[in-house]
């Protein structure tokens, strides 16, 4: 592991979501106090479950923290695989009820028929991110940054101005939505959240120097990255 990249490891996904939600917290408390205001960008899936509970029983004000999303698949929140839709459900309750959220799918047929709107959406959130929480899956994607998207190498290209991109590839299923990889960089504190041996591999394999699994184009970057594993 680079020395850049602190590994957190925990025994159970329980005690990750806890120590997760709790250094988060303590981020969003500090742009608070320091801004008045804190941003924060979560991933989709299934892993953050744990984490998304967790973090809305923190105490903090909430009132004050926006809330979006790393990525998104291309269905409104009423379609079971939207992430907007896990986050709304459990993470935008409890503490964190009082959270704004802004979305990044809108009405329209596609990501790319709807971009404009999207675009204008986020470009409105005062940037950098305090928080973003990376997720992996096990072909190496992060955000939509899935091998053989169709705009990959755009949305890797760390002098691309663009926040957002549409993203289409094989391993993606529907249609996609994901902020760039220049955005997240920018981010003033960056988290990586996997759990299971099998993407510790695909992590250890992101880490050699020829490897093209997206995952790599943020371990590679040259900013301080939080990992936080469990088996």
């Amino acid at each position: 592991m680079s020395e850049q990249h602190a590994l957190h490891a925990f025994d159970d996904g329980q005690a990750l979501a806890k120590a997760l939600s709790a250094s988060i917290a303590g981020k969003l408390r500090e742009a608070i106090d320091a801004r008045g205001e804190a941003l924060i960008a979560v991933s989709g899936g299934s892993t953050p479950k744990r984490l998304f509970e967790a973090l809305s029983n923190e105490t903090l004000d909430w009132s004050r923290v926006t809330v979006t999303l790393v990525d998104e698949r291309w269905v409104p929140d009423t379609d079971e695989r939207s992430n907007a839709r896990l986050v709304e459900s459990l993470l935008l309750q409890r503490k964190a009820a009082d959270a704004e959220f802004v979305p990044l799918y809108v009405e329209a047929a596609t990501p790319e028929a709807g971009i404009g709107e999207v675009r204008a959406s986020v470009a409105a959130l005062k940037q950098p991110f305090d928080v973003i929480v990376l997720g992996m899956g096990p072909d190496g994607h992060t955000a939509s940054f899935f091998p053989g998207g169709d705009r990959l190498s755009e949305a890797l290209d760390t002098s691309n101005t663009a926040l957002v991109l549409p993203m289409r590839a094989p391993g993606a299923g529907e249609p996609r939505i994901t902020f760039t990889l220049p955005v997240l960089l920018k981010a003033r504190s960056l988290y990586l959240h996997v759990q299971g041996n099998d993407k510790r591999d695909v992590l250890a394999e992101a880490e050699k120097p020829d490897s093209d699994l997206p995952i790599a184009s943020v371990l590679r970057a040259d900013r301080s990255l939080e990992i936080y594993w469990c088996p």
